[in-house]
């Protein structure tokens, strides 16, 4: 069964889209693959396929082999050397391996419109769970599409079959990771989703509080845009974990976009702590980042990546206190 290699099993929904599941997802990913786990992202959002561009491999394609797909592989196992920032993550370390599947791989052009019915959509699904031939994973991220249709009816369907399964971990679903954004119109929404999960079983780890917050790319400050603090108070109404507030970074944008590592102004303080700005030493010898690097080396140098540090920390530390 191809979900035998999978020890964990995290779902990241939202009952509202445009909340930034997918950066979310991405920064998940490449936070747990820096903490040394092996780690795959699946995205089943059908109709908006990201997760290919979030890590800059839209160009590639998926690999057919007996049996199945073979998932993009974005790297591999490896030691990253010393990067010379000031965000406290300076030191070598051995990362886990990353890949990903997605519709996105599978069509002729990123531009090409998904128009399926919900059977179509179903079958999509299901063979995304079924034919993938996933390595030896740690995790496995599932990034769905918004609200609570047919594809996360198939998506939990099929899991549900497969994890009551003897060749399968226990508690191989591990449960949901839940986005929001600090507005009371988002946080309604999102509620629903919260509803979904408690009447489907489905374990929550804990609430994400997307973009509560901005950093300015030409000073110091980080201001709340739209406000902070719903999705902690909406975590605590239904008893659930908050795992933490992410501002939005225009520095993180033109890392996916651009490629380029992120420098900030002197002075920049997320959460207390001290972003720059100290230019990274590239492996190659240059400064502020090149196509040569790998993403997850330059995701090191955000401001965003000492937040997701504490929330993965969070959201296994939940996991394992489970399958104990």
């Amino acid at each position: 069964m191809p979900l035998e290699n999978i020890q964990n099993i995290v779902l990241v929904l939202s009952g509202k889209g445009g909340v930034g599941k997918s950066s979310i997802t991405t920064q998940l990913a490449l936070t747990l693959s820096l903490q040394g786990h092996s780690v795959g992202v699946l995205d089943i959002d059908l109709t908006g396929p990201s997760i290919p561009r979030f890590f800059g491999i839209e160009d590639a394609k998926v690999r057919q082999a007996p049996g199945g797909w073979i998932p993009v592989p974005v790297h591999g196992a490896q030691p990253l050397p010393h990067h010379g920032t000031q965000n406290g993550d300076a030191a070598e370390k051995t990362i886990g391996a990353l890949s990903c599947m997605s519709l996105g791989f599978i069509l002729a052009s990123r531009s090409d419109a998904v128009i399926w019915r919900g059977p179509k959509k179903t079958a999509m699904v299901r063979q995304f769970l079924t034919d993938v031939l996933w390595p030896s994973l740690d995790f496995l991220l599932i990034d769905t599409p918004p609200g609570t249709s047919d594809e996360h009816i198939s998506l939990l369907e099929t899991l549900l079959k497969e994890t009551v399964s003897p060749t399968v971990p226990p508690n191989q679903l591990a449960g949901a990771v839940v986005v929001t954004t600090p507005q009371a119109i988002s946080i309604s929404d999102v509620k629903k989703e919260l509803n979904f999960c408690k009447k489907t079983g489905i374990r929550v780890l804990g609430v994400v509080e997307n973009m509560a917050g901005f950093v300015c790319p030409n000073c110091s400050e980080c201001t709340n845009v739209f406000s902070k603090g719903g999705g902690e108070i909406m975590a605590r109404d239904f008893e659930v974990p908050f795992l933490g507030s992410v501002p939005i970074d225009p520095s993180f944008v033109q890392l996916i976009e651009e490629g380029t590592r992120p420098v900030y102004p002197k002075g920049t303080m997320i959460e207390g702590k001290e972003m720059g700005a100290t230019k990274a030493v590239e492996t190659n010898g240059s400064t502020n980042g090149t196509s040569k690097e790998l993403l997850v080396d330059k995701y090191r140098s955000c401001s965003l990546h000492p937040l997701f540090d504490v929330i993965v920390s969070r959201l296994v530390a939940g996991i394992l206190s489970r399958n104990q």
